[in-house]
């Protein structure tokens, strides 16, 4: 295992909280939902316990050594194929019993494998650091990530500054959909006050629009907010049942 050099600071919470998780296997995205994310690690259509154990172990050594997208694929990709998990293949889907065409390993799923845990540990371990430090600095900003483009939603939400205890954070720490960056910025009150003198920020909860979605996987009905992508309307840092 490559060892991080000494300017890279190993997020110790973020990394607690992702080797915490429990192995779950889904063949759909829509099978572990959610807050369930807090508490499973899951790959879509992977299904073998021990090579969904194998992948945990890959994206753990990524967050703790700090590995780019490019070193973390070239060590998961020649597993995949080795394992037979790459390319399209036929499956029979638990719930339905139907056999489908599956997308199993491409660029594109490692991405979505190495963003989508990087992100949530990272905003997690932010998370329990807020809660420690609350008291000296009491309030979150809603920022936004490096995209070249936002949603819509986003760009509304963003300069958003909010008591840390807000319940706007239960449902918008970020990221906030599939490959959203957005995330908060913890501030004191003194910097709360300059800026809110300055008019650089919005002190007020913005009025959400909801929409309804069925999960098709579950015949369960929820209530989104609306530009928060289906799955990501939760805090991943909230205490885990």
């Amino acid at each position: 295992m490559r060892k991080p050099d000494k300017f890279t600071l190993v997020p110790e919470e973020a990394l607690a909280w992702l080797k915490a998780k429990k192995l779950k296997p889904g063949f759909d995205f829509r099978d572990v939902w959610q807050e369930e994310h807090r508490t499973a690690f899951t790959v879509a259509k992977m299904t073998q316990l021990d090579l969904l154990a194998d992948v945990r172990q890959l994206v753990e050594e990524a967050l703790e050594n700090g590995r780019t997208f490019a070193q973390f694929r070239a060590e998961l990709e020649p597993l995949l194929i080795k394992r037979g998990w790459w390319g399209q293949k036929l499956m029979d889907d638990p719930l339905t019993g139907e056999t489908k065409l599956v997308q199993l390993g491409s660029d594109r799923r490692l991405r979505v494998i190495y963003d989508t845990n990087m992100r949530t540990s990272r905003a997690a371990g932010q998370w329990e650091r807020i809660q420690r430090t609350k008291r000296a600095m009491p309030y979150l900003i809603y920022t936004l990530g490096p995209s070249r483009e936002h949603r819509a939603d986003h760009v509304r939400w963003a300069g958003v500054c909010l008591p840390a205890d807000d319940p706007f954070w239960d449902t918008h720490m970020g990221p906030n959909g599939w490959g959203c960056k957005c995330g908060v910025r913890q501030v004191s009150r003194y910097e709360y006050d300059q800026l809110k003198q300055d008019g650089t920020i919005k002190t007020a909860a913005p009025q959400e629009r909801y929409v309804k979605w069925v999960n098709k996987r579950t015949g369960e009905e929820e209530s989104i907010p609306e530009g928060i992508d289906p799955g990501w309307a939760y805090n991943p840092g909230t205490a885990r049942g």
